[in-house]
């Protein structure tokens, strides 16, 4: 009977939490290169550039990949031979990993728990409750699966309760649209259909961790009508436009995973989840013979490329912007940012608001300022501050015109697109728009110099600070005349690939 110790399911799960906050799995890894390699968008392409580029620095410096260094979610097959050896229930176990993990002192991995949710929605500090489903399997052996889901990929997914006859695939291409960028495309979807609603959740889930093997699959040819399920949401996704951070471009799905089951005669449930470029979970199984030892990818895995801007990049010092000189930039101008700009995200917004509505003064002059929308990872070592990725702006819109018509604000920077109600503020006030590319935190880090908290220090990772940048590569998403790169991106890209088709059809 194997015994399966308390300090190795803790040490393990520590251990793969720090292992995947650095490491891109490998099969996600080539999926990456190989849609970069085809690209052909030049926003696209610099996108996934800075993409690769960061999780090359990320697995050599240790740091984590995104600034969302996720909610913990933990899957457990449990043989049925395993016996446990310890003073914890198995969930305190896991826990107990989790909170290790997330503070280890050399990473040190961003805290994004909340209790209290729909309240005070205090953060826990360690990232602990983990997300955790059990199996009870036969054998011996004690299997694991440990991901870390961003909130930025999770808060798209999607679940329906199809009629019978109802298409899986005409579903599945009326929300990804809805979804938007804010998910940090090109990455995977997770499909599950059939059980209960719940369950269809689950499987959806439990697909984005099967390795991915599309190339494989388009090659020899589907072998099921899972594949082929698999294969035509792929292509008719890609199809679409969407294009790596919702620019436009060739593709937006590496793989579609298909998982199903049985369900009610007069049901047919339907979920969609999708996973992000900074994808992060590992497989391993503890056997009683100690933790888990993790191996890492070899350094050959990354194309030996560089992150470099071309002579139409416009420079821009943030300390003596104006609104006119904003107004003259376009959707789709790339811009290096130098200076100073504040940082403030959902909580911080809240706040400002309601201090607005109090007729009080701001605690911050935002007269010609540019604000990040940024949860930062704690600084280590010799850091400024750590990976500082952008979040999604699309959950800052409902602040947007109020902000802007208040403050005297200029400049916004987030990721994914603008709603309509953000885009006619943004071109009413003759402000703009900005995006980072999400999923390269560890690089846009290396462009803060200087980083303190101005207000609401509080709020931890959202409070208001001040960074002081050099050269932080930035896309204008929506420019002063309300014109937004991701929806003119998709257009062009989508009827782009749909004339490639026609003309192979033709011939």
């Amino acid at each position: 009977m194997t015994v399966i110790r308390q300090d190795d399911l803790i040490q393990s799960i520590a251990d793969a939490l720090q292992f995947i906050s650095y490491y891109h799995p490998t099969d996600f890894l080539r999926a990456m290169v190989k849609a970069w390699e085809v690209e052909e968008s030049p926003a696209a392409k610099a996108a996934l550039t800075q993409v690769l580029v960061n999780s090359r620095m990320c697995a050599i410096g240790k740091r984590p990949i995104c600034q969302d260094t996720g909610i913990v979610n933990v899957f457990l097959s449990v043989g049925m031979n395993v016996r446990w050896e310890g003073t914890m229930s198995v969930e305190d176990m896991i826990n107990e990993g989790v909170r290790r993990g997330y503070m280890q002192p050399d990473n040190v991995l961003r805290a994004s728990v909340l209790e209290d949710p729909d309240g005070l929605r205090r953060n826990t500090k360690d990232n602990t409750p983990a997300i955790i489903h059990t199996r009870i399997v036969p054998g011996d052996k004690l299997e694991i699966e440990v991901a870390a889901k961003g909130g930025g990929s999770e808060a798209k997914a999607k679940f329906a309760m199809l009629n019978p006859s109802d298409s899986v695939v005409d579903w599945v291409l009326s929300v990804v649209p809805q979804m938007g960028a804010g998910w940090c495309p090109p990455g995977i979807l997770g499909v599950g259909i059939g059980g209960t609603a719940e369950k269809a959740m689950l499987l959806a889930k439990e697909a984005l961790m099967e390795p991915l093997d599309m190339a494989e699959v388009k090659a020899r040819g589907p072998a099921n009508k899972t594949e082929a399920l698999r294969i035509e949401l792929m292509d008719k996704v890609n199809a679409l436009g969407i294009g790596a951070q919702g620019l436009g471009g060739l593709t937006t799905l590496l793989d579609v995973k298909v998982k199903t089951y049985a369900t009610h005669a007069a049901n047919k449930p339907v979920a969609v989840i999708p996973n992000c470029t900074a994808t992060r979970h590992v497989h391993f199984e503890l056997n009683g013979s100690g933790p888990a030892v993790f191996t890492p990818p070899d350094l050959d895995e990354w194309p030996d490329i560089a992150f470099e801007l071309g002579p139409e990049v416009k420079r821009v010092n943030l300390d003596t912007l104006t609104r006119e000189q904003a107004g003259t930039w376009q959707a789709g101008d790339t811009l290096l940012l130098s200076g100073k700009m504040l940082t403030g995200r959902d909580a911080a917004h809240k706040r400002l608001i309601d201090m607005l509505n109090r007729g009080e003064k701001l605690p911050v002059d935002f007269t010609n300022r540019v604000i990040y929308y940024v949860g930062p990872v704690d600084p280590v070592r010799d850091e400024v501050v750590g990976p500082a990725g952008p979040t999604t702006a699309t959950r800052m819109d409902k602040f947007t015109r109020q902000l802007l018509e208040a403050s005297g604000l200029v400049g916004m920077i987030g990721k994914a697109e603008r709603g309509k109600a953000a885009i006619d503020a943004i071109r009413d006030n003759k402000a703009v728009s900005m995006i980072a590319v999400g999923g390269a935190a560890y690089l846009v880090a290396k462009a803060i110099k200087a980083a303190k908290v101005l207000a609401f220090e509080d709020l931890g990772m959202e409070a208001i600070y001040e960074f002081t940048v050099q050269d932080m590569p930035v896309t204008v998403s929506v420019d002063a005349r309300g014109e937004s790169v991701h929806i003119e991106g998709p257009k062009i890209w989508s009827a782009k690939i749909a004339e490639r088709i026609t003309t192979m059809e033709v011939s």
